[in-house]
């Protein structure tokens, strides 16, 4: 049973694993096909620095720890980067026709057949963390471009020079941009930061809300990483000092990606975020979105409504626009006339007119609005209501026939009212035309893979006055991806669950 681990489950048992906690993983493993390694560590059987050393018994090979240890780049190169990443091997060492290979499972023989195959040296494996080992290949992945070569030779270059490296199409710096974006999107990520500093330029992730360092770019690339990102945004790459807008669209596999993109001056240099607005990455179905039965249908019934406000608060990055973009795909029919403006237009919906607002073009909410009353519409979404004159003109929509979806920035749906009646709307008119007002949070759910139930004590059922002593849910592992009504769900790189669901 199980013949291929035996090694290893014996080998974690002599160390002092539970026993039977280990053989359940085992047949764990076995029942359900996943890997061993992600049983033992998911489930919290072992630890993973545990694991290595068993794993490096169980095979009579050494463990390395790869934290700070000196890797021989000559070692690196001599495996095609292809077999890196499909096997999650590392080159460590060179010594004669011997290679040092750094790999999780030294049993995986198809791995180290093929690594003696392309480099034609004799292979001696040792044992590694899987954790470390994947924060290094992710690194050598983005590092393929060389940028310490690039960061060498633009020292000695003006800026001028340096946006025209970043406009060639097969420059290095092209390649790493296009990485990061790649990247962001795999491991679907809402927003990709590049932050400058004093000495450097730092590269993070936001993911299900929480923001993850993944790269540190030489302060010599900024300026051409800013360029590249900027032409590619269409903005002007020579103005420095005033913050800019723009939006790039890449092609992934059969897929088309959108980033928005925002420059912001610092004191470091420019600073650009980019929103992911990857709608294959969401799902617009209201009901996946975290409604309560209850909720969803007085929900239902506002937007059901042939006119009348509804408006959803809540704070940057809370969802709001996805939960709007489902209720507009839930009403969306042939039968009806569906006008928006937005600001950007974020998603593009098939049978919907979206009108994107142009600042510079003097196309702004209070201006288009107009426009769009006369252009015979059953429903309106407003992207934000910002000032008196958006207000009044939704709010005479909502009053002559019109159902108008719209956001606002407070924190809770009762503060909508105070809001519209600081902008100088009259109460009377908030009364007659606003019908729902939905506040909502990015909320966060537990791994499906690894929750498990806990009862609660009595001591924490007390801190909630009339409560009763129920049963929640906990992940092992710790890990937590998002839930609706959500903007980009995903898996957190580098958060403890590090199953395959992540």
């Amino acid at each position: 049973m199980y013949q291929t681990f035996r090694p290893l489950l014996d080998a974690l048992i002599r160390r002092g694993a539970d026993a039977g906690c280990v053989e359940e993983a085992g047949q764990e493993a076995e029942r359900s096909g996943r890997s061993i390694r992600d049983v033992l560590i998911n489930d919290r059987v072992v630890t993973e620095q545990e694991l290595t050393e068993a794993s490096a018994e169980a095979y009579g090979v050494a463990s390395v720890d790869i934290v700070g240890y000196p890797i021989d780049p000559a070692a690196v190169a001599k495996i095609p980067l292809a077999l890196i990443l499909r096997h999650r091997v590392l080159a460590l060492t060179l010594d004669g026709d011997e290679i040092t290979v750094g790999i999780t499972d030294p049993g995986d023989v198809v791995a180290l057949d093929d690594i003696r195959a392309a480099t034609g040296l004799i292979v001696k494996p040792v044992v590694v963390a899987r954790s470390e080992l994947r924060k290094i290949l992710d690194r050598l992945k983005r590092e393929e471009t060389d940028l310490g070569d690039i960061a060498a030779t633009l020292r000695e270059e003006q800026s001028a020079a340096q946006a025209q490296v970043a406009s060639v199409d097969d420059a290095p710096i092209v390649r790493y941009v296009n990485s990061l974006l790649e990247q962001a999107i795999q491991n679907r990520a809402s927003d990709l930061h590049l932050e400058p500093t004093e000495h450097d330029m730092r590269v993070r992730y936001r993911i299900d809300g929480v923001m993850h360092e993944v790269d540190t770019v030489p302060k010599a690339v900024q300026s051409a990483l800013i360029s590249r990102l900027k032409i590619m945004s269409n903005v002007d790459i020579t103005e420095r000092r005033v913050p800019q807008n723009g939006r790039i669209t890449i092609q992934l596999g059969q897929r088309k990606v959108d980033f928005r993109t925002a420059t912001l001056p610092t004191v470091w240099g420019e600073k650009v975020v980019l929103r992911v607005l990857d709608t294959s990455g969401i799902d617009l179905e209201l009901r996946k979105l975290g409604f309560t039965e209850h909720n969803y249908g007085r929900y239902s019934a506002s937007f059901s409504k042939p006119h009348g406000m509804i408006l959803v608060t809540g704070p940057t990055g809370s969802g709001k626009s996805t939960t709007l973009y489902a209720t507009l795909t839930e009403i969306n029919k042939p039968t009806v006339n569906i006008i928006t403006v937005e600001d950007p237009v974020e998603y593009r919906l098939s049978g919907v007119n979206q009108v994107h607002v142009d600042h510079k073009a003097g196309l702004t909410f209070a201006a288009v609005l107009p426009a769009i009353l006369r252009s015979d519409p059953d429903i309106v979404l407003i992207g934000e209501i910002r000032d008196r004159v958006t207000a009044q003109l939704a709010v005479e929509a909502a009053l002559t026939g019109h159902l108008v979806l719209s956001t606002l920035h407070t924190n809770d749906a009762p503060s909508a009212v105070t809001r519209l009646t600081e902008m100088g709307i009259e109460p009377f008119l908030v009364g007659s035309s606003v019908d729902c007002v939905l506040a909502q949070r990015l909320a966060r759910r537990l791994c499906e893979w690894c929750k498990e139930e806990y009862p609660r004590s009595r001591r924490s059922c007390s801190r909630r006055a009339g409560t009763r002593a129920t049963r929640r849910r906990r992940s092992r592992c710790g890990r937590r991806s998002a839930a609706g009504p959500a903007r980009t769900p995903g898996t957190a790189a580098g958060s403890p669950c590090t199953r395959s669901c992540g």
